[in-house]
């Protein structure tokens, strides 16, 4: 809940001053409805927050797609969508992953020692999620299909059943 003074917001636990009284940081906590509403204050609700990868501040989408633009100097300027910049993120959390074991990969370029299977395989995996995760973003038409994929399924007891989008693969350290 917020509140408000002459259409103006008062912040929780900052004390403020109306008129030549002077109210302590609490006391918006401490008292009633009425109580608030005597000296002027209404209570409004929060504002809503949308998620700031799919929306503006204003709960405006942003635009899925890459725009292309030439400026008056003729200089195209491109500006990423929401699409690109998810995939963007999802080749980072790849390499991001693939990074924990590349020592691997330098070794066998090295001196020939061979990639654990093990390894070889997680890294498969990885490459193998990061390209079908950058696909499901692809697939989506609309904004609230990226909000819906990068969601998740839960029971009527509020328990994840499973998340939306392909999951990267956990190493497996044994």
């Amino acid at each position: 809940m917020a509140f408000t003074l002459n259409g103006k917001p008062l912040a929780v636990d900052v004390p403020f001053t109306i008129g030549e009284t002077n109210y302590p940081a609490n006391w918006l906590r401490l008292t009633t409805k009425a109580e608030k509403e005597a000296i002027g204050i209404k209570e409004v609700d929060d504002p809503k927050q949308y998620d700031s990868r799919f929306y503006m501040s204003d709960g405006t989408a942003k635009a899925l797609d890459d725009k292309t633009e030439t400026d008056e100097d003729g200089v195209k300027i491109t500006t990423l969508g929401v699409k690109s910049i998810l995939k963007a993120q999802e080749k980072e959390i790849a390499g991001s992953l693939l990074a924990l074991n590349d020592w691997y990969v330098v070794r066998k370029a090295e001196k020939g020692t061979a990639i654990p299977t093990t390894v070889q395989t997680f890294r498969d995996q990885v490459r193998t999620a990061c390209d079908t995760r950058e696909k499901e973003i692809d697939a989506c038409t609309d904004t609230a299909a990226l909000v819906t994929l990068y969601g998740a399924t839960y029971d009527k007891d509020g328990n994840l059943e499973k998340y939306n989008m392909t999951q990267y693969p956990k190493e497996d350290l044994s």
